[in-house]
């Protein structure tokens, strides 16, 4: 039997979550590793790139958060099979990306800085990218980014999308993506409500 491990972070959110998910709704087991950020920093040179997750198939390391991502939903059938519905997949998660790049660099800024650096990407880069993510989901027909139900990303959309209206990033204000793409916060909570991610977060309790 092929065994899985996947190492992240230890906290519930980020690139390491739609994995989770996705493993999780399959009933695919797999082991859980999770690490503090004390513990990633102590053993960040053994990770190939110096960065997580990290994902082991019969112990082969394979690293990339889309490359698993992808190859996740595969196993889970969160992935469509139609090239140009991959395709349409296959943006959104690249795109997604494009917030991490975005967002990553202020996480070591403090004070003033900060502030100002948050304040431009909420004021300039955020709303572009956010009402182009929009009309990805109005593209696969206003319920799903692709393949008219749910895939692999549907659910890095939707762990994104609750992590930027949670209020947890400072300077970011939390009605941001209300204001600017409502469709967004209506497709982050329906992926909330499905029983897939419900029976996920239900276990994590």
């Amino acid at each position: 039997m092929t065994t899985y491990t996947l190492t992240y972070f230890d906290f519930d959110g980020g690139r390491g979550e739609p994995i989770r998910i996705a493993l999780h709704s399959a009933g695919i087991a797999f082991e859980d590793k999770r690490l503090s950020f004390t513990q990633f920093s102590e053993q960040r040179s053994d990770f190939r790139f110096n960065a997580l997750p990290v994902f082991e198939v019969d112990g082969v390391a394979v690293t990339q958060s889309n490359a698993i991502c992808r190859y996740v939903g595969k196993l889970a059938s969160l992935y469509p099979a139609d090239d140009l519905q991959a395709l349409y997949c296959d943006e959104v998660m690249d795109a997604l990306e494009d917030l991490g790049q975005r967002l990553g660099p202020t996480f070591s800024m403090k004070g003033e800085e900060l502030r100002l650096a948050r304040e431009k990407l909420a004021g300039g880069w955020m709303p572009v990218f956010l009402r182009g993510l929009e009309q990805l989901l109005v593209r696969g027909g206003g319920t799903w980014f692709a393949d008219n139900r749910l895939t692999i990303a549907d659910l890095k959309a939707f762990v994104n999308i609750r992590w930027l209206t949670s209020g947890a990033l400072d300077h970011v204000p939390a009605d941001l993506v209300q204001r600017h793409a409502p469709g967004l916060v209506a497709h982050q909570e329906r992926v909330g409500k499905d029983p897939q991610v419900v029976d996920y977060y239900a276990s994590r309790r």
